[in-house]
């Protein structure tokens, strides 16, 4: 236990708190403590019976069933794998714009979710941080099935593909690429790449909340790999191999 805590506070703030509260919330709704139908992005009770808490509670919690139990650890994997790589490289010392990512692709995902009757939010949040993650570091070679490699890039299309193909699905794939390029295109290509100004930044409120030990402005470490290791990704079914 002591190392398992060891572990955990090792995890950077943001991650860390994100990955308990998913969890958490998937393990209070699994035991009955909730039950899950309170705890999924519904439209009907959200808006007419403003239930306001399902938008938030849809983002961490994933019902756990002999089927699924798998795929939530593999989202868990990836979350843990990819949101840690950006906290600590591109957003290092930037809790405040790291926290304003993931608030605005989590608002992204909600409008997109009660558009299109998507009742858990967990799958296109992990798919729009590691979209993210994989246009920060496009050069970077990560490793598919059967020791297929191609450059990161290319990675959040590989697993809409093959989740297509393999599991017949797609779609939350999908979304969470959608929502992923809305981020990254209004903060980093609009502006960086195209020369228009700067639409989205972190409001102040959240960096009263979040303080950066660095200054605001965006990563510094745009377009190169993260200074680490070798390391592999694995996924199970409807997932993939990927890493560095």
């Amino acid at each position: 236990m002591s190392d398992f805590s060891t572990w955990f506070k090792s995890i950077p703030f943001v991650t860390r708190h994100w990955l308990a509260f998913t969890v958490g919330l998937t393990l209070i709704g699994k035991f009955g403590i909730v039950g899950g139908q309170h705890l999924i992005l519904w439209y009907e009770p959200f808006i007419n019976q403003f239930q306001i808490w399902r938008p938030i509670t849809a983002l961490f919690y994933y019902p756990l069933s002999p089927k699924t139990g798998f795929h939530f650890l593999i989202n868990c994997y990836f979350l843990y794998n990819y949101s840690v790589r950006l906290e600590t490289s591109e957003y290092a010392g930037k809790r405040g714009d790291y926290f304003f990512l993931l608030f605005f692709n989590w608002l992204a995902c909600v409008v997109l979710g009660l558009a299109m009757d998507i009742y858990l939010l967990m799958d296109p949040m992990v798919l729009s941080v590691l979209y993210i993650w994989c246009n920060l570091n496009r050069d970077t070679i990560v490793s598919f099935w059967f020791g297929s490699r191609f450059k990161a890039i290319y990675l959040p299309w590989v697993l809409l593909a093959f989740n297509a193909i393999v599991a017949g699905g797609g779609v939350m794939e999908l979304v969470g690429i959608i929502v992923g390029h809305l981020y990254y295109f209004l903060m980093y290509t609009y502006p960086r790449e195209m020369g228009g100004p700067t639409l989205i930044s972190t409001p102040q409120f959240i960096l009263d909340w979040f303080p950066n030990e660095r200054p605001s402005g965006g990563p510094t470490a745009f377009g190169r790999p993260p200074e680490q290791g070798a390391r592999r990704t694995w996924r199970g079914t409807g997932y993939t191999l990927g890493g560095q």
